[in-house]
């Protein structure tokens, strides 16, 4: 299965960016939609943003809209997330993950990464 590890997160303050890194390894990773998901202490792990495998279309959740923007380097086997104007409502473990459409949303299929910790200080 791919093999997954994110890196990027920190401590940013309010207004500020930070660039998330997702470098993936052991599948074609070119042939893979990928997707970004999130998960603020005691809430449930929701989606942030998707990519399909050619980088030619996006998705991305209401509350990040004109934020954030996710793109990928398939020479690099490698997603990333730029997070413009971030919000104390930003903080969160950030995760990426192989996605699929099943209908009504992207959904990961194999494993998780470990996620990269985004703190957003007021």
């Amino acid at each position: 299965q791919v093999q997954l590890v994110e890196s990027g997160g920190g401590l940013v303050q309010a207004g500020g960016s930070l660039r998330l890194s997702c470098a993936a390894s052991g599948g074609t990773f070119s042939s893979y939609n990928m997707g970004w998901f999130r998960q603020a202490p005691g809430k449930e792990r929701e989606f942030v943003a998707a990519i399909i495998w050619s980088g030619g279309r996006t998705n991305y959740a209401d509350s990040v809209k004109g934020r954030f923007t996710i793109s990928r380097d398939n020479a690099k086997n490698t997603v990333y997330l730029q997070m413009n104007s971030l919000r104390p409502e930003d903080t969160a473990v950030y995760y990426c993950a192989a996605v699929i459409w099943d209908g009504t949303s992207w959904s990961k299929f194999g494993s998780w990464g470990q996620g990269t910790r985004v703190t957003v200080s007021s």
